[in-house]
């Protein structure tokens, strides 16, 4: 992960090198609101086909909302993005490819020049259940089953609507679990139930986890060419309060990668990436025993999730001055 995290790293040193100024905000812009929504839908129908495979049906959404404000020495940049998909295959059920739900806002005094004293609230959870496929009775995950609220102090580095890098020594970092079937379990981290050796529960699982470290954002939107944008956002978190003194060295990591090319004034092909390492979330380990996919333990890992389509897409700003 440390390999990871320095990667992540150089490559948004490399953009910001690489960038310009070009903030579209007036010196006496009040607010700056802006959107982005696109609607992507991919088909598969297969007759007849020798190769095999199933025809299918997918359909993703993408809402991203944004509101900036600057006077002066203040400055107030939120944003909002929901995103959900699902996928219906001939001879499976309908289940879901895609979901978030996330929200970002930072409150920043100018110190000097590029740099402000902030305060950065970020909040993330999903829409719907998810399921531990193919088995669609067990359900690994709710709305707010996880949800996850981080709030930090800090330095924000700004370079016009390009670049932002945010590093906090004090952030408080809240994980959700509330479903108590789940927080049971110690599903995403929480403290589990306790239970007597004849199964009678003693302790119900807590729903809430509490986490004291520091956070690191990296934000960078950029017309790499012409019809060409590229948006991402690198969150980190590293846990001072983990009582494991091993686990202090773990960093959480969450990478969102959105490169979007724009065809006509509606169409546009998009490709989104998501990356996500926390220490405190263990995932299925599988291993084939006679043929069969057979669960043999569990553990943190890396998830990676990647959306790729082209689609309706439109986008609007609106600029209000003095």
């Amino acid at each position: 992960m440390n390999k990871t995290l320095l990667s992540l790293l150089l490559s948004f040193t490399t953009f910001n090198a690489i960038s310009q100024d070009s903030s579209a905000i007036a010196r006496d812009t009040i607010w700056k609101v802006g959107g982005l929504g696109s609607l992507t839908f991919n088909q598969v129908s297969l007759t007849n086909w020798a190769a095999g495979g199933q025809s299918s049906l997918s359909l993703s959404g993408l809402i991203s909302l944004s509101a900036k404000y600057k006077e002066k020495k203040t400055s107030w940049d939120s944003n909002l993005d929901l995103a959900f998909g699902f996928l219906k295959g001939e001879q499976s059920t309908l289940q879901k490819n895609d979901d978030r739900l996330e929200f970002n806002t930072n409150f920043g005094h100018q110190a000097k020049g590029n740099f402000f004293y902030s305060a950065n609230l970020n909040f993330r959870t999903q829409f719907a259940n998810g399921f531990n496929l193919p088995n669609d009775s067990v359900v690994t995950s709710r709305i707010m089953a996880p949800g996850y609220l981080t709030l930090a102090l800090g330095l924000n580095y700004k370079k016009g609507d390009i670049f932002t890098f945010f590093l906090s020594p004090a952030s408080g970092k809240f994980t959700f679990v509330l479903d108590q079937t789940l927080a049971n379990s110690g599903a995403f981290g929480v403290k589990a139930a306790e239970f007597d050796p004849s199964g009678k529960l003693l302790n119900p699982g807590r729903q809430i986890r509490a986490e004291l470290g520091a956070s690191l954002t990296a934000k960078l939107q950029l017309e790499i060419m012409k019809n060409v944008t590229l948006k991402t956002n690198l969150q980190l978190f590293n846990n001072y309060s983990d009582k494991i003194a091993a686990n202090r060295g773990n960093i959480d990591i969450n990478w969102d990668v959105l490169l979007s090319m724009k065809i006509n004034k509606f169409l546009t092909t998009s490709l989104m990436t998501n990356l996500i390492y926390d220490h405190d979330i263990n995932l299925p380990t599988y291993k084939k025993i006679n043929g069969i996919k057979t669960e043999v333990g569990s553990g943190p890992k890396t998830q990676f999730k990647e959306v790729f389509g082209i689609g309706i897409s439109y986008r609007f700003q609106e600029i209000k001055k003095k």
